[in-house]
């Protein structure tokens, strides 16, 4: 896998956050996630926290549970979350566990909490970090148009 510095996440980040409308427009919180493999996107999903009335169904966390049942290590070693926020702890212990290749988010959870108040989240570095895994993160790709997503849906 080439190093995530040198590829264009734009494209991947506006289709996540494309995605995030689309839970919003439902009613559910403003979270979309596709996961890219050798360029092409092999899934994707939405926030359905409130359609599904289950509080677990970040689109992070279903995409690191479809890929550890649909991929084999090694396809997972090279696909790469592009989500329209960074991960919850609890969706970066899933993407860890899974064994992703690698993170790329548009907005971060410490700018949520800034413009939002509340608490500020544990970046999902550190949680890597602790389950002892090496998976680069890059974020703030279209960060203004991330925030912009949620203060629209707030």
């Amino acid at each position: 896998m080439s190093s995530l510095d040198e590829r264009d996440h734009e494209p991947h980040v506006r289709r996540a956050i494309r995605l995030a409308r689309r839970a919003g427009d439902r009613g559910d919180g403003p979270y979309g996630s596709v996961l890219v493999r050798d360029g092409d996107v092999v899934m994707e999903d939405t926030n359905r926290e409130h359609t599904d009335d289950d509080i677990a169904l970040h689109p992070e966390l279903t995409l690191a549970r479809r890929a550890a049942r649909e991929l084999d290590a090694g396809e997972r070693a090279e696909a790469v979350m592009y989500t329209s926020t960074e991960p919850c702890p609890m969706c970066a212990g899933a993407i860890a566990i899974a064994g992703l290749g690698g993170v790329v988010y548009s907005v971060s959870a410490a700018a949520l909490a800034e413009a939002f108040g509340g608490p500020e989240s544990v970046p999902c570095g550190e949680i890597f970090e602790r389950r002892g895994r090496e998976i680069p993160v890059v974020g703030g790709v279209l960060d203004e148009e991330g925030l912009a997503l949620h203060r629209e849906f707030r």
